[in-house]
């Protein structure tokens, strides 16, 4: 995927109080949303899916904040409350220091024109019995909305905009592909100009060369129009090229939000380290290199009943007892990165006292360790094998006499005790 401007984006310093209330497009505070489980004749209530459960961020305007996690994690979820497309559970969300998180249908509907959303599957999200114009106009028709010059005139615009032809208008979404699929559904987030687009993994059902065509049209709208984005995904490669800030859920909860430049080269909890170590390297130079490989034992707990304290624990390799009886808060280590954990990757511990390894963190460090070892041995199987191999062929050269001396065809002498002689004279062929 090729660089564009992002890579010259930096994130907006750090401004005074009043500066940075205004600054703030969006601002989320223990926000949860939980599905109840229901059972029995009266289908009463006997359990909860914690798929948010208590998260804090803020989106300023103009940056884009990528969301990374493993599937499950709550990150889809998220971006559907943040957009109340579902209602929350509890929390509260501020867009543009208005309390949106209990209005009804009638007081979001205008609002609908500031937050727009752009779904994960462009071929489920556009409906097979309208045409190209009537799905991109709905959202004119829906907000009693009359653009300059007519709908269709500016659908038409629309749709030049994201890199289709005008004369798409009268067309199906059957008769296009995936990517302009996806472009079509990019054209109706933007309709109505809004300030906030949430994208849910927008490249994820695309294949890697039109991936790379959504993501930097999707930059340079983002220059074009000052839109302000939150972009769901589950490849790391990506949320780099177009972040400016990460933030990384695990099991309903977020253990690091920082800069993309100090969550790459130096994460600072556990999770987020072991997910940078999956990530492939497309560097010709580095063929055959081997590189840092973590590997977590067990699965994801459940986000029915998740484990108490720190919800990595059950998988971590620096977990003590503290985690599993205290929930880390969310605090700032460093200087724009925020980590929830007791023991922080690159970090003075903030809980030094605890050194007693709990016994899945022993299973895991030896589980590490057990793949340094593995490598090792390759390392050491292939390095024999080489020497092995070039010995062989220098042997057919080689006699051993009575008196322990070996005469190679190349008139040196080797004797029993690792001592080398070169004879000048001819040897004698008597024995």
């Amino acid at each position: 995927m090729s660089e564009t401007k992002k890579s010259d984006v930096t994130v907006p310093a750090q401004a005074s109080a009043p500066e940075a209330e205004n600054d703030v497009l969006l601002k989320v505070q223990g926000l949860q949303k939980h599905f109840p489980i229901r059972k029995g004749v009266l289908q009463r209530q006997v359990g909860a899916v914690k798929a948010v459960d208590g998260i804090d961020f803020e989106v300023r305007r103009g940056e884009t904040l990528g969301v990374v996690g493993e599937s499950g994690c709550g990150k889809s979820t998220m971006g559907r409350v943040i957009t109340r497309l579902q209602d929350p559970t509890g929390g509260s969300i501020h867009f543009e220091g208005k309390d949106i998180t209990r209005l009804n249908t009638a007081g979001m509907r205008p609002l609908r024109r500031d937050i727009q959303m752009i779904f994960q599957d462009p071929y489920g999200s556009l409906n097979p019995r309208h045409t190209i114009g009537s799905i991109v106009s709905a959202p004119f028709r829906l907000q009693g909305v009359e653009p300059e010059g007519g709908v269709k005139k500016e659908v038409q615009r629309l749709l030049e905009l994201v890199g289709l032809s005008p004369e798409h208008y009268n067309r199906y979404p059957h008769e296009f592909s995936g990517g302009q699929r996806q472009r079509i559904g990019i054209a109706r987030a933007l309709a109505l100009k809004p300030k906030l687009v949430v994208a849910d993994e927008p490249v994820s059902a695309l294949d890697v060369s039109i991936q790379a065509q959504v993501v930097n049209l999707m930059d340079d709208l983002q220059q074009e129009l000052g839109l302000t984005y939150v972009i769901i995904a589950h490849d790391l490669s990506v949320v780099r090229h177009v972040s400016d800030r990460i933030a990384v859920m695990y099991l309903g909860k977020i253990v690091e939000l920082a800069d993309r430049t100090s969550l790459y080269e130096s994460p600072m909890h556990p999770y987020t380290k072991a997910l940078m170590s999956a990530v492939p390297v497309p560097d010709p130079r580095r063929r055959g290199a081997k590189s840092e490989r973590i590997l977590l034992r067990g699965d994801v707990p459940s986000p029915i009943a998740p484990p108490p304290g720190c919800r990595f624990h059950t998988r971590c390799w620096k977990a003590t007892e503290i985690c599993k009886t205290t929930e880390p808060p969310l605090l700032e280590l460093r200087p724009g990165q925020q980590v929830a954990c007791h023991h922080p990757e690159s970090f003075q511990d903030q809980a030094p006292q605890d050194t007693v390894l709990l016994t899945a963190a022993k299973e895991a460090a030896e589980l590490v360790a057990d793949e340094v070892l593995a490598e090792s041995a390759e390392t050491s199987a292939a390095v024999a094998a080489e020497v092995k191999a070039h010995a062989e062929p220098a042997s057919e050269g080689v006699s051993r006499t009575s008196d322990g001396v070996s005469k190679s065809s190349d008139g040196v002498s080797k004797t029993s005790d690792g001592v080398s002689k070169t004879s000048d004279e001819p040897e004698s062929t008597d024995k």
